[in-house]
């Protein structure tokens, strides 16, 4: 159960810690002890999933502790369309197991190797705005708090608690269960296609209000963007296996990365780039079981800033941003992503009470980014944006709680779970002000 002395750090590397021990529990009894063992020991715990976080909210030089064998489904419910799963599941191992069920999730992101409490844990969003971020799928919530209580939640048992634990940064507890609502396995006909970025922006609620899913990706410096968009259909799934490789690993990841390469080495070379990229990315259709569909093959790493805002401040924000990386000639040829999501209730959630647009920059690892995200966080700010959690921001909690109005119930709730602050690492103090 006990692992010690490893490093760690993030998926882009921006993010490093030596913990002192490492726990990799099977039950939730054994979940237990180990938060009764810090409580003793005055130890601070963080959970670690897939790293796929780009703050330091995972990072910790004490312990850590990965729900990595406590995956699999629990209790199934096919006629209410539920599921009870263990908290580490990957998410990629639960549509599958899911899809053998004849069930499938209503919503994913493009990233598929998250565990579902991180992924919940942080707001972790796909596109569409008939749907809110995965945390609204979530129905039923075990936890096990700061003092090794063991908590079923629901809307229904502890309203307060389970809107504040629905997307809790994993300052609450540990989340060892959840309970999903699904629905019947579907399939998705995926199409990406390119237009002109003025274009795009002025069929903004054509193209939000007609499709299932729909996201675009515009460059810097150049005039395509790419559409995609994703809806549900009866067709057969395609079956072309080399064309997909040859689209998604050769010119997706592998031609990207040797580009990046040289951006990195040549920095002048970013603007023209870009535009190649955009020239050449490619476009079809596909059609495929939904969680297979929402999963994009993510191999050249970087680092992302992510930034929520109302949605019609979206052309505004997308034409700002682009003159003024233009203005300042960035050195940046990744694309931006621009996605969409419905309003809902919880607490700390980036759509809380709004239908909200989200935009994601990113920048090549190794590659200077501060001054280039500061920039755009200026003006998501200037528009009213909160930030995606798991995502680079410079935000404190005297702005925070400007931007989130449950902010403090949410504080006080994380009190009353953690008194003694088990689950506090540096970045959550200095994130929360304590």
């Amino acid at each position: 159960m006990i692992k010690s002395g490893r490093r760690w750090s993030n998926w882009s590397g921006i993010v490093k810690a030596k913990p002192h021990t490492v726990l990799y529990p099977s039950h939730i009894e054994e979940v237990v002890d180990v938060v009764k063992l810090c409580s003793a020991e005055g130890r601070t715990l963080r959970v670690v999933g897939s790293g796929h976080s780009f703050t330091a909210i995972a990072a910790s030089n004490d312990v850590f502790l990965s729900l990595d064998r406590m995956q699999g489904i629990l209790q199934l419910n096919k006629e209410a369309h539920t599921a009870t799963v263990w908290a580490g599941t990957k998410i990629k191992k639960l549509g599958e197991l899911l899809y053998s069920e004849g069930l499938a999730q209503e919503n994913l992101g493009d990233i598929d190797v998250q565990s579902i409490a991180g992924a919940i844990s942080t707001g972790t969003h796909g596109t569409g705005l008939k749907f809110g971020n995965l945390a609204t799928q979530i129905i039923g919530i075990t936890v096990v708090t700061g003092t090794g209580e063991v908590l079923d939640c629901s809307e229904q048992s502890h309203p307060d608690l389970f809107k504040a634990l629905q997307i809790s940064l994993g300052s609450l507890g540990i989340i060892v269960q959840v309970t999903l609502k699904l629905r019947t396995a579907y399939k998705l006909r995926y199409e990406s296609s390119r237009t002109k970025l003025t274009d795009c922006l002025e069929r903004l609620p054509e193209l939000t209000a007609n499709n299932r899913h729909f996201e675009f990706y515009w460059f810097p410096y150049a005039d395509p963007c790419q559409i995609k968009t994703l809806n549900e259909t009866d067709e057969p799934e395609t079956s072309a296996k080399i064309s997909d490789y040859v689209n998604d690993v050769l010119l997706e990841n592998a031609a990207l990365g040797a580009l990046s390469s040289l951006c990195k080495r040549v920095p002048r070379l970013c603007a023209p780039v870009s535009r190649m990229i955009a020239a050449a990315f490619p476009t079809g259709v596909k059609v495929a079981q939904s969680h297979r569909a929402f999963a994009t093959i993510r191999l050249v790493r970087f680092n992302e800033m992510e930034y929520n805002l109302p949605i019609e401040a979206m052309g505004d924000v997308v034409r700002e941003m682009r003159e003024t990386i233009e203005k300042r000639r960035y050195r940046v040829h990744f694309p931006i992503e621009c996605r969409f999501a419905q309003a809902d209730r919880i607490w700390l959630s980036p759509a809380y009470d709004r239908d909200s647009a989200y935009i994601a920059v990113h920048m090549y690892r190794g590659m200077p980014h501060e001054n280039y995200f500061a920039d755009m966080e200026r003006i998501f700010l200037k528009y009213g944006g909160r930030p995606h959690w798991g995502k680079l921001h410079t935000l404190k909690t005297a702005r925070l709680k400007e931007i989130y109005p449950m902010w403090d119930k949410f504080l006080e709730m994380r009190s009353r779970m953690d008194p003694e602050g088990i689950f506090l690492n540096p970045y959550l103090r200095n994130l929360f002000a304590l």
